[in-house]
């Protein structure tokens, strides 16, 4: 039997300026490329948005919001829509919380190619189901070409932190062990290469996924988990450098316990760039209770996304730096933050 072709009302095969205009051709691109994929409950100006968890005594609510600009807009791995689902996702899973509920705001450069949106709209439908979270409200806006690279997204993120957790970098104390539940350094190398202009050619591909059921099951395991960050901008770096500052503590790795592929080590070798730095899209470091290491480390070995987890440090006395590294050849070196811009438009 022929099928027939969907009906569709979007003329060519670009965004226009009259995408973003209020009329009928943003209702279309709206209707055919976001509602068609989101299938929100209703088409009104705000999400009312109800869910059991909230009735329980001592609920809280976990609210962010994050922006995504990359270039590439799609790179092995993902694309920039994966990146704004599972980003905000992450963020709100490093605090305890469980992700529910999504916004999705678009600013689309005149020229965009349909079947480019669709597909990064695709992706971000395929990571809120797999996060378990839903896409409740969103906002386009179309602007004139060579003013947004592309595409540029920012999403909201609404979740609910269960009576008794309390993740907060504070509350990590001296002999705290560090975990990270995978490979390092993957997504900002990605990007490296996805771009071409470095002469870099690799098989990496980005990490980025929702971290939410590895945090779930690193709570399940260790209750006295202390804090969780995931390590995105900046990288592993950054994350501990920021905790162990506001803990009071330092925070002493061991670089054989690293998880970095030998071919982001070489990439960095090449271009002179620390693994530490690169910005992660599907990697969180936690710390817990000595006692509760074990543990945690294998219910997250457990869970897809946990597989690669490991120990890489501990906190340690405050000492002169927040951060320090006991290298392979028995020496010690300091972890700073990243200094300036490493790459722009990587997350």
């Amino acid at each position: 039997m022929n099928m027939a072709a969907p009906i569709t009302r979007l003329r060519g095969e670009t965004v226009t300026l009259a995408h973003g205009g209020g009329g009928r051709a943003m209702r279309d691109l709206i209707d055919e490329i976001f509602v068609a994929a989101f299938r929100p409950d209703a088409m009104e100006d705000q999400a009312r948005l109800t869910h059991a968890a909230l009735a329980k005594p001592g609920a809280r609510l976990a609210f962010t919001t994050d922006s995504f600009v990359v270039t590439p807009l799609e790179f092995p791995g993902g694309d920039i829509g994966t990146l704004a689902v599972c980003g905000t996702v992450n963020d709100l899973a490093a605090g305890g919380a469980e992700p529910l509920w999504l916004s999705a705001s678009f600013i689309i450069e005149e020229g965009m190619p349909f079947a480019t949106l669709r597909r990064i709209v695709a992706s971000m439908v395929r990571e809120a189901a797999a996060a378990g979270v839903r896409i409740a409200t969103g906002d386009t806006k179309v602007v004139e070409r060579g003013s947004a690279d592309g595409l540029f997204i920012t999403t909201s993120g609404v979740g609910v932190i269960r009576a008794g957790r309390d993740l907060r970098a504070e509350r990590i104390r001296e002999g705290d062990v560090a975990l990270v539940n995978g490979v390092l350094a993957d997504h900002g190398a990605t990007i490296l290469a996805a771009r071409g202009d470095l002469m870099v050619s690799t098989d990496i591909a980005s990490d980025c996924r929702p971290l939410n059921g590895v945090m779930e099951a690193v709570l399940a395991a260790a209750p006295n988990a202390r804090a969780a960050r995931d390590a995105t901008r900046g990288g592993l770096a950054s994350a501990l450098n920021e905790m162990a500052e506001t803990a009071g503590v330092s925070v002493e790795l061991d670089e054989a316990a690293l998880p970095i592929r030998a071919e982001v080590k070489g990439v960095c070798e090449i271009l002179g760039l620390d693994p530490l730095d690169l910005a992660n899209e599907g990697a969180l470091v936690v710390f817990v209770p000595t006692d509760e290491a074990e543990s945690a480390l294998a219910a997250m070995r457990a869970v897809p996304g946990g597989e690669d987890a490991c120990a890489v440090g501990r906190a340690v006395t405050r000492g002169p730096v927040p951060v320090t590294m006991r290298t392979a050849f028995g020496g010690a070196r300091i972890v700073d933050m990243l200094v300036g811009e490493q790459l722009p438009r990587i997350c």
